[in-house]
């Protein structure tokens, strides 16, 4: 287990990256939402616009906004997605326009979870889902995670919560 995180006992720990393929991940998954938005506003402009000095505009916004949105903000996202593991907390910190710093003390975890979807698997990695007790930020996500690293992790946690209990 790192140590640190407590007033007194040293620096705590880094924080750590998540893996380069969900950089890679949020790139595919962007690509698809822009795509399918991207033929509905080629439908929508055939049907509304075609005869109109707008024809073919929409389409080509949901284009550009979708391009710059696969080729930056999955980068912006992946630079600010952070974690770090101490004797006490999981703290998570991420966000470029709105950043959210998360900190879970590890006794008011109730249940882990490591998710891996068919992107996930394409690109090696995995999510840590955390719940905990109470209703506000009542389940913390870890995306990006190597698979061997988010089920270290969970075993980690898990054992803490174990040895809390006892």
């Amino acid at each position: 287990m790192e140590s640190g995180g407590q007033i007194g006992t040293g620096d705590p720990p880094p924080f750590q990256p998540v893996e380069p393929g969900y950089k890679t991940a949020l790139r595919l998954r962007s690509a698809i939402f822009w795509s399918i938005l991207a033929v509905a506003a080629m439908i929508l402009d055939r049907a509304v616009l075609a005869d109109t000095p707008l024809a073919g505009a929409l389409p080509m916004i949901a284009v550009v906004i979708g391009l710059a949105s696969v080729i930056f903000f999955p980068a912006k996202t992946y630079r600010r997605l952070r974690y770090r593991l101490t004797d006490r907390i999981l703290q998570v910190t991420r966000g470029w326009t709105f950043h959210t710093d998360t900190v879970v003390p590890l006794v008011r975890v109730q249940h882990l979870d490591v998710v891996r979807g068919p992107i996930d698997k394409m690109f090696g990695i995995a999510t840590l889902v955390v719940h905990t007790a109470g209703t506000h930020n009542s389940i913390v996500t870890v995306p990006g995670l190597a698979p061997d690293r988010a089920a270290e992790i969970r075993d980690i946690i898990r054992e803490q919560v174990r040895t809390d209990f006892e």
